[in-house]
């Protein structure tokens, strides 16, 4: 799982802090894995490109490194998108949503946890599709980066503390 959920405990009720949770995207490929494909990728391509060239098709081997460097490119977007992340916290005081995106600038959003209202779309066969939380004239929505499974888990534990946090 990719978040870090601390839900509510009956005992630390002078505690001012209800819930806390860290969301972050998954990213199935590590640096290890990044590392080995690269060298697959750019060791058959110079195999490949080297055969071309020897057949006197020496356009097509520039072709064959410049796949390589794009592939690179894609995967260099796709590890700096995953330094967006977002913290969730709740107390009885306020329900605060900080914002990260991957070039580290942040935005707080600040709800009173008696006007927050979380909303969750859900579809048939796919599950919650997006969460927003509402109040006080604004909303902001949260989790998109999350994959269905991660989603279900954060609305249930969000939704108990939220209820928590009014009392209920």
């Amino acid at each position: 799982m990719n978040q870090t959920i601390e839900p509510f405990d009956a005992s630390r009720q002078n505690e001012e802090e209800i819930f806390r949770a860290l969301l972050v995207p998954h990213r199935s490929l590590g640096r290890t894995g990044f590392l080995l494909l690269m060298a697959t990728l750019g060791l058959s391509s110079l195999i490949t490109g080297l055969f071309f060239l020897s057949l006197g098709a020496w356009p097509v081997f520039g072709f064959f490194g410049l796949d390589v460097l794009l592939v690179y490119g894609a995967f260099r977007l796709n590890y700096r998108s995953a330094k967006a992340h977002e913290e969730v916290s709740i107390s009885r005081l306020a329900v605060n949503i900080r914002q990260v995106a991957p070039s580290g600038r942040a935005k707080l959003h600040e709800f009173n946890p008696f006007w927050a209202r979380f909303r969750v779309a859900r579809h048939s066969e796919i599950g919650i599709t997006s969460m927003r939380v509402e109040g006080q004239g604004k909303a902001v929505n949260i989790g998109s980066f999350l994959n269905p499974d991660d989603r279900e888990t954060f609305a249930s534990a969000f939704q108990l503390a939220l209820a928590t946090a009014k009392g209920r």
